[in-house]
């Protein structure tokens, strides 16, 4: 089965999740994905859960740290997303094509499903 998977530009855990918030504060680090999805508020955006009750896409949100090593090569830099199944994994959208969806989830879901059609 075909999993599309979104990857973020972060760590999943209390630690990492912290260590994330000072570091975006600071301007050290960033992931469109986060923003995209939850910005500050940790139960997720609205908008994000409005879009994806509205798509027909089906997008698993990871962490970084929660990839297989397949999963994390074929991702490179990040956030990203990946679509792919065991062992056999592809880029569909990099850290640039996520962050001009910024504050447009439905937009973000749409754009997946016209990749996916050609994947």
């Amino acid at each position: 089965m075909t999993r599309i998977i979104g990857v973020y530009n972060a760590d999943g855990s209390i630690f990492g999740e912290l260590q994330f918030a000072i570091n975006k504060l600071i301007g050290k680090t960033s992931c469109g994905l986060c923003d995209l999805t939850h910005g500050w508020n940790p139960f997720g955006k609205a908008s994000w859960k409005h879009a994806c009750s509205s798509s027909n896409v089906r997008i698993e949100l990871l962490h970084r740290n929660e990839l297989t090593s397949e999963q994390y090569e074929a991702a490179g830099d990040l956030p990203a997303v990946i679509i792919g199944n065991t062992g056999e994994w592809k880029k569909i959208m990099s850290a640039d094509d996520i962050l001009s969806f910024s504050g447009n989830a439905s937009g973000f879901l749409t754009q997946i499903e016209i990749l996916i059609g050609r994947a």
